[in-house]
C-alpha cells in the first residue's frame, strides 16, 4: 500500500482530475495538502475533489509578483496522515519542511517541476543550492517535459530516475465540442491580457498578414489583464486591415467552441514553463505558432508538425499563418497533428506518471536498507 502526501500551493483545475485518478487507484491511499485555497490572481473554475485533502492555515507572502507559501502546519498535517512516500511540487518554505520532515523520517522524496533547463538557467546561487540539496537527497523525480527532466539531469539525476507528469487538459470535451457554424476568425489569442504573454504583438500579426493575404484578417482575444485596454485601443486604430474582438475572461465550459471558432492560434509568450493553452488549442485541433520559449515548443507543438515555433518576428509570424491560411491542405494536417500529439498529454498519463515515480522511490528506499543489512 502507498500512503502518498502531495504537498501544493493551490488546487490547480488542470491538476485536479490527475489527483482524482490517482485517488482511484487500487493500493494507493491519497492526500493532497494544499498551502491555499487560491493564491489572489486566481479566477479558475474548480472540478469536483474526489480525494482526500486539506487546506493549511494560509500564510503568503509577496515577492517580486511571486507568491511565497510559508506554513509550518505542514508538519502536523503529515504527522497526522502519516505518509510512506512524499511528493512536493516546488520549494517554497512549506515544500522545504515537508523535504525536511522526509529526511528526518527517512521517508522518500519526490520533487515535481513545472519548470525547465532554460527556465531556471538564471537563478541565483541560493537558489541553484536548495535545489541541489533537495534534488541531491529525494529518491524519484516528476517533472511535466522534457526541459524539466533536462533540469533534473543538469543536477546529476540519472534518466532512469525521472518520470512525466504532463500538464494536461480534458482532450475529449474539445474534441466533441460542435464544430463551429459560419466564418471562423482567422487568429486567436487565448491568455492572461499581460505584456510578458503577448496580446500586443498578436494583433501586429493580424495586422501583418491582412498585408500578405490582401484582405482583412480577424483575431479572437480571450483573456483578461492589465494590457486589454491598451490592446482594444490600438486595435481600434487598425480597424482597416483587423477586425478585432475581444470576449474577456471565459470560463472553462466556454472554451473548447472559442478555440472551434477560429483556424490558427498565436501563443507569443515572453517565457512559459509549459503553456497549457497550447494543450487546448491543439484539443480543439488548431495549428500552434509559439516562441522557443514556451515548454511545450519542440514537445506539443513541433515545428513544421502542427505548428511553428518562432522568435518574435511581427513578419515571421504573418508568414506562417498565411502559408496555413493560404493551403487548406497543409492546414488540415496540421490539425490532425495536433490531435495526434495532444493524445499522449491525459490525465490518466499524467496520474500513471506520480504513481510510477512514487513506486521507484519506495524500490529504491527499500534496496538500500537491504544493502545495508547484507553488509551489516
Amino acid at each position: 500500500m502507498i500512503k502518498l502526501a502531495v504537498i501544493t500551493n493551490e488546487p490547480p483545475p488542470y491538476r485536479i482530475p490527475v489527483f482524482n485518478r490517482i485517488a482511484r487507484m487500487p493500493g494507493i491511499t491519497l492526500q493532497v495538502i494544499f498551502c491555499a485555497r487560491r493564491e489572489p490572481n486566481r479566477h479558475w473554475d474548480l472540478p469536483a475533489f474526489e480525494f482526500d485533502h486539506c487546506f493549511l492555515r494560509e500564510r503568503i507572502t509577496t515577492v517580486n509578483g511571486r507568491y511565497i507559501h510559508n506554513n509550518p502546519d505542514v508538519i502536523p498535517a503529515l504527522r497526522r496522515f502519516a505518509p510512506n512516500v512524499i511528493v512536493s511540487d516546488g520549494l517554497n518554505p512549506t515544500q522545504l519542511y515537508a523535504f525536511g520532515y522526509a529526511l528526518f523520517k527517512g521517508i522518500p522524496h519526490v520533487p515535481l517541476t513545472d519548470g525547465t533547463y532554460e527556465s531556471e538557467s538564471g537563478l541565483s546561487k541560493v537558489h541553484k543550492l536548495i535545489r541541489s540539496v533537495v534534488y541531491g537527497r529525494s529518491k524519484a523525480y516528476l517533472s511535466a517535459s522534457m526541459g524539466g527532466q533536462r533540469l533534473f539531469e543538469s543536477y546529476g539525476v540519472t534518466a532512469e530516475q525521472c518520470f512525466k507528469s504532463y500538464l494536461c487538459i480534458d482532450n475529449d470535451v474539445y474534441q466533441r465540442s460542435p464544430e463551429h457554424e459560419g466564418d471562423k476568425f482567422d487568429l486567436i489569442f487565448c491568455g492572461r491580457m499581460v505584456s510578458e504573454k503577448g496580446p500586443m504583438f498578436a494583433l501586429d500579426v493580424a495586422e501583418e498578414l491582412s498585408r500578405k493575404l490582401g484582405r482583412k484578417a480577424s483575431i479572437l482575444f480571450v483573456g483578461s489583464g492589465s494590457e486589454e485596454e491598451r490592446v482594444k485601443s490600438a486595435a481600434q486604430g487598425k480597424q482597416s486591415r483587423v477586425a478585432a474582438y475581444f470576449h474577456g475572461f471565459a470560463k472553462q465550459g466556454e472554451l473548447p467552441a472559442l478555440y472551434r471558432s477560429a483556424r490558427v492560434f498565436l501563443f507569443p509568450t515572453h517565457a512559459d514553463v509549459w503553456g497549457v493553452v497550447a494543450n487546448e488549442a491543439c484539443a480543439a485541433g488548431l495549428p500552434v505558432i509559439v516562441t522557443p520559449y514556451a515548454g511545450a515548443a519542440g514537445e506539443l507543438v513541433v515545428n513544421g508538425e502542427n505548428g511553428f515555433v518562432a522568435e518574435l518576428d511581427v513578419g515571421t509570424w504573418a508568414q506562417h499563418a498565411t502559408t496555413l491560411l493560404s493551403d487548406q491542405r497543409r492546414w488540415e494536417n496540421f490539425s490532425r497533428r495536433s490531435l495526434t500529439l495532444v493524445r499522449e498529454y491525459s490525465f490518466d498519463n499524467a496520474a500513471i506518471g506520480v504513481v510510477d515515480a512514487c513506486r521507484y522511490a519506495l524500490s529504491s528506499g527499500e534496496s538500500r536498507k537491504e544493502n545495508r543489512a547484507i553488509s551489516s
